[in-house]
This record gives structure tokens, sequence and C-alpha cells, in this order.
């Protein structure tokens, strides 16, 4: 039975299918494969994406002559389909870390979406690049992201590159397809991690009752790919903090894994955080955590650093984000309340 199965729900905009070849599946050309299984696209574009590097057989590169076997599990990367493609200018301030000819760094802050979409039409990143640059690139297919090449969501603070021309938008969309781009985060979880440091190597899909969740799946179930790798930075006694690694960017890769391991993220509503999950409930202690909510009154989740290679010059660019004051103020809380308590 041939499996295909769609990779909307991923940070990267650019991993959609995985279709795994039928036992009895006769020889053909890959690219007439595939028009024959996806909607909506020729085979030019095909041709194109295989050339390009954004499909995989057997998590290896092919040229468009390539003929399927069976068992053949194939990958494709192809632009997202928007949702909406007018996308309204707004002179939303842009926290700009880094700028050059061919893409730029911001630090995206908590509460400001990525991108138009339901019910969030307006004051989003995208709203605001549409206002300061003018003719930032699109891929086919994508219209209405200018620039985007990944996301994070609303209520998660920090980094995020933007593609400012063709070739940055397709050099940077292959290393996020290759899983090449460094990325770590900053968390406060509820409870302290057994070890020091560790991976989460469990799949992710939908949850099947509530499709707003992700949650563990397993991959014979439709689950994805994911890996997270975690460390402990500080043992706040009820919470801790964090640092994750990406290695694949499944949405809520971070905050479902990490709830999976029984260390929900601290005040994420999502993901059951919003609760005092650790330590007796005495007045006191409530009270406090309570207040510690209203100071961050969101998922405590930061995208500290992103490291890539420049796609057209090819330099190792880095970058790290300083921690939003909601976040270091609830820190600096925790720390007192462990100091005197």
């Amino acid at each position: 039975m041939q499996e295909l199965e769609e990779y909307s729900d991923s940070d990267e905009l650019y991993e959609h299918y995985r279709i795994v070849c039928d036992p009895k599946q006769t020889l053909l050309r890959i690219d007439k494969f595939l028009m024959d299984r996806l909607p909506n696209v020729t085979r030019s574009k095909l041709q194109t994406a295989i050339k390009d590097g954004f499909v995989k057989v057997n998590d290896g590169l092919v040229k468009p002559n390539y003929k399927v076997h069976p068992g053949d599990e194939i990958i494709i990367a192809l632009p997202e389909p928007p949702k909406e493609s007018e996308v309204v200018p707004e002179n939303i301030p842009l926290n700009i870390k880094y700028e050059d000819d061919h893409l730029l760094v911001v630090e995206k802050p908590a509460g400001m979406v990525v991108h138009p979409a339901y019910n969030n039409w307006t004051g989003t990143l995208v709203n605001a690049l549409a206002y300061h640059f003018e003719q930032l690139p699109e891929m086919p297919g994508n219209t209405g992201r200018p620039g985007l090449v990944h996301r994070i969501d609303k209520d998660t603070s920090g980094l995020l590159v933007i593609a400012k021309t063709e070739k940055a938008m397709t050099g940077l969309a292959k290393q996020f397809f290759d899983h090449s781009i460094d990325r770590t985060y900053t968390a406060m979880v509820w409870g302290i991690p057994k070890e020091e440091m560790g991976t989460i190597n469990s799949p992710l899909g939908r949850h099947p009752k509530d499709r707003r969740i992700v949650t563990v799946v397993e991959e014979d179930n439709g689950g994805k790919h994911a890996i997270t790798h975690y460390s402990k930075i500080e043992d706040l006694r009820y919470v801790s903090l964090i640092e994750c690694r990406l290695e694949t960017g499944r949405t809520h890769q971070i905050r479902a894994h990490m709830k999976s391991i029984g260390h929900p993220l601290f005040n994420d509503v999502t993901y059951g955080g919003d609760k005092v999950l650790k330590g007796a409930k005495f007045s006191k202690y409530t009270s406090f955590v309570d207040n510690c909510f209203k100071i961050m009154p969101r998922q405590a989740l930061h995208a500290k650093s992103l490291g890539f290679i420049h796609p057209v010059t090819t330099e190792k660019l880095y970058f790290e984000s300083e921690l939003p004051e909601d976040f270091v103020a609830v820190i600096e809380k925790w720390r007192h309340y462990v100091q005197y308590n």
C-alpha cells in the first residue's frame, strides 16, 4: 500500500510529502511518478525541485531520470500552499539583529504571529516585513509569506532568518530541509530532569481528538520523525531552566517533547503547564506561581541562537539573543523564592 503523507505542520515551510512506494511498484521515472501523485504540480516544477536537491529517495539525492523502485521512501520539499495571498503592509517596528543584501536576522517578540493566517490576518511579522522591505522573494506557490523560510510560535520569542533574494531563499530552505541549521532554545520547564542532558527521539503528529495539539504518535500511525536534544542549565527546585537543540523542526516540537517526558513548559496553556505541577499547593506558594504566570503570560520558550551557512558568501554565521524581560523577571523571582523558602 502506497503511503502519501503531508508535512504541512512543520516549523520549516518546505518539507511536505513522504511517499513509500508499493512493494509491487514498477520502475518509473521519478518526475513522472510524482506528477501523477501530487496535486497541482507540473513536471517542470518537479524536475527543478529534483535538480535543486529538494527531493530525496531513501535519504539521498537523485536525478530527474531516476526510476523509483518498490519500497523506496521519497521525501519531497515543495512550498506550502498559502491560506491567503494578500499581505497588507503595516508600520510595525522590527528588531533587526543582522542585515546584508541577501538576508536579515530579526528578533520576534512574544505575542507576534509570524505570518497571516486564520484569526491573525494583521499585525504579523510578514505584515511588518512587507512595509519595511519591497519585493522580498516568495517561493512559487507560497504567495503571502515573503522572505519566510521557517517560523516560531506566536508566544515564543527569539530569532528568525529572513531571505531578501531568491538565491538566499533557496539556499536557506535547503539547509532547513537538510536539518543543518543550528538552533538552540532556552526553556523553563516544570520539574527537574533526572539527567544533566538527554535526547528525545519520538515521532510527533496531531492529536487524534484535538488538532491544535501535537503529541507523540508512532510513525506507523502518521508520526513524523522528531529529535530534540536538551541539557539542564539551572535547578530551581520545582522548575528548571534547560537548553534545547533542535535536530528537526516540527510544529510545537519542544513543547510536545518536554511534555512527553513529564516536564511541560512553564505556563504553556496548550500543553498543561499553566497550573502548579510541582511543589506543595499551599497558599503562599500558589500565589507566588500565579504572580509568575502574570509576569510571563505565555509559555517560557525563547529561540536563543541561530547558526547557518550564508547561502551566497558561504560564511558561517551565528547569532544569539538575550532573554526578554518577562523571562528574566520570572527566573529572578524563582531564584529568590528558592533561596529564602
